[in-house]
């Protein structure tokens, strides 16, 4: 479909993307496209070490990776293997494992052309660290979303929680630390806003008050 809408919402870790990317599809009408699950089920696939992997394996062990989308909104479901991919992605230990793989190039361009082959195809709201820069740099709109650490970390932990499952948040600041670190000063695809992008800091607003600054790009 040539005339497939992309908007991306790119941002670090915690600051609100999954929630607010599935409002505004929803809003719009669209699939949700979340890539940081992407990352998160490959790795989690992938194993500890897989950064150390040899090329022609680590090339193997991709082959075998496949990914769905279905669905559209809140309601998008993001499949690998025919499974649903569910909660076993969302610890801290996994996020730090996706942002050790997303150094490798390999693993990027594996995804990068996933994900590019669904926006071909779809409209929908894509949303991770490098959707506007590399994966969709001619999406309709481009929206980053940024916060500081510490505002992040509350988030998080409050997520967690929600969710059932322990947080501590000196712990979790520090994670996101590391992560916003790694993420910002990889070599390949740096995590920072695209040129034409829309920056929103989502320290001083709630959810409504981000999708309302959000909406607003989205109708210019």
């Amino acid at each position: 479909m040539s005339t497939a809408i992309i908007v991306t919402i790119d941002g670090p870790a915690g600051v609100g993307k999954t929630t607010l990317a599935k409002r505004v599809a929803d809003a719009l009408g669209v699939a949700y496209l979340d890539t940081g699950a992407m990352f998160r089920a490959t790795a989690l696939i992938l194993g500890h070490g897989a950064d150390q992997l040899p090329e022609n394996e680590l090339d193997a062990r991709l082959a075998d990776i496949h990914f769905s989308l279905s669905g559209s909104g809140s309601v998008s479901t993001l499949s690998v293997h025919g499974r649903v991919i569910g909660d076993e992605i969302r610890s801290e230990e996994v996020g730090m494992m996706a942002s050790t793989v997303g150094t490798l190039p390999r693993v990027r361009s594996f995804l990068k052309e996933q994900q590019q082959a669904v926006g071909a195809v779809t409209s929908l709201v894509a949303e991770g660290r490098d959707m506007g820069t590399v994966v969709f740099p001619r999406a309709s709109a481009k929206i980053f979303l940024d916060a500081a650490p510490e505002i992040r970390a509350r988030r998080r932990v409050d997520q967690l929680h929600e969710m059932g499952k322990p947080a501590d948040l000196s712990e979790i600041t520090e994670q996101i630390r590391a992560r916003d670190h790694q993420d910002r000063n990889r070599a390949i695809a740096p995590l920072k806003p695209a040129e034409d992008a829309h920056i929103i800091d989502t320290g001083p607003l709630d959810i409504e008050g981000v999708f309302q600054a959000i909406m607003a790009v989205i109708k210019k």
